[in-house]
């Protein structure tokens, strides 16, 4: 197996990483990157091992098999040393329950030397999450933000986002990633997160990863995978029916019917060969973008592939 090269510009990466439990395989040899700066996300359908990939890389859980390093250095083994330097919001928000928005901050000051207690006021504020209500009463919205504030605090190179806007509404969920995009703004700083949030992380991702079945399905900039996942639209009565089924020079991989024709969504759209299909045809549908949701639909939708 070859080992993960170290590399300042990679802020943390998997290598042939497998994870298993007992006899049943969740990962398996999945390798990726996060680089520095960029906000990497990580889809798949549930129980397809985003949690427990999210796990094995801040050091949680070992690995079955593989390498994992954060920051360069082995995840496991370095762990105490890489959460100085990340920040983490958990799936399902947790503290103890008799302690509120204050003492929660006032405790992770005296963890990390570089605490900002007035941008942790500040953001506590910004959120409406009060000072002295006990964690256990507070909203799921208020929870969400309480996490993020405190995973922000020490000003983290990295930060770990797992679903962090499950069962929030969706103004908790529009503040949630303007924040994020703020502090992105600020300081630049890597982000990883997995979610089920398409629509709110479309805006912010750089560059996705889709799991399927426990393999790594897609792995590539947003950009680019918009750009050959695109959308054909055949009008006409018949919705161009001859033309669907060889869809010209493009691979088809959904096909959608609608009262003005078909929609066809092809996986490797190219723009020089449509023109040069549009240049021998007399009839070529019109292109369209399609939405990282329509995208994830056709890549994980289906374990039959």
């Amino acid at each position: 197996m070859k080992t993960v090269i170290r590399d300042d510009s990679v802020v943390a990466a998997v290598e042939g990483l497998c994870i298993r439990y007992g006899r049943r395989s969740v990962i398996d040899n999945v390798s990726l990157k996060v680089a520095r700066g960029e906000v990497a996300v990580l889809l798949g359908r549930n129980g397809a091992g985003k949690t427990s990939l999210v796990r094995c890389l801040l050091g949680q859980q070992r690995a079955s098999a593989g390498a994992v390093r954060l920051f360069g250095e082995d995840a496991w083994g370095g762990r105490c040393a890489a959460m100085g330097r990340t920040g983490v919001v958990p799936e399902r928000p947790d503290a103890p329950p008799e302690m509120t928005a204050r003492s929660l901050a006032a405790f992770c000051a005296r963890l990390y030397p570089h605490w900002a207690t007035s941008a942790a006021l500040t953001r506590f504020a910004r959120f409406d999450v009060p000072l002295d209500v006990r964690f256990e009463r507070l909203s799921k919205g208020q929870k969400g933000a309480l996490m993020l504030t405190l995973a922000l605090g020490h000003g983290p190179e990295l930060l770990v986002l797992d679903d962090p806007t499950l069962g929030l509404d969706i103004i908790a969920r529009r503040g949630f990633y303007d924040e994020l995009l703020g502090d992105l703004a600020d300081r630049g700083t890597t982000v990883f997160v997995t979610t089920h949030d398409l629509t709110g992380i479309e805006g912010v991702a750089q560059h996705v990863a889709i799991l399927r079945a426990g393999r790594l399905a897609v792995d590539e900039p947003l950009e680019g995978l918009k750009a050959r996942f695109r959308g054909l639209r055949f009008t006409g009565e018949d919705g161009g029916d001859r033309e669907v089924e060889s869809c010209g020079p493009f691979h088809a991989v959904s096909t959608r019917a609608h009262a003005w024709g078909r929609e066809v969504v092809v996986s490797d759209f190219d723009e020089s060969r449509y023109l040069t299909w549009q240049a021998s045809s007399a009839s070529v549908p019109e292109v369209e973008s399609v939405s990282l949701e329509d995208v994830f639909a056709i890549v994980a939708g289906d374990d039959k592939g």
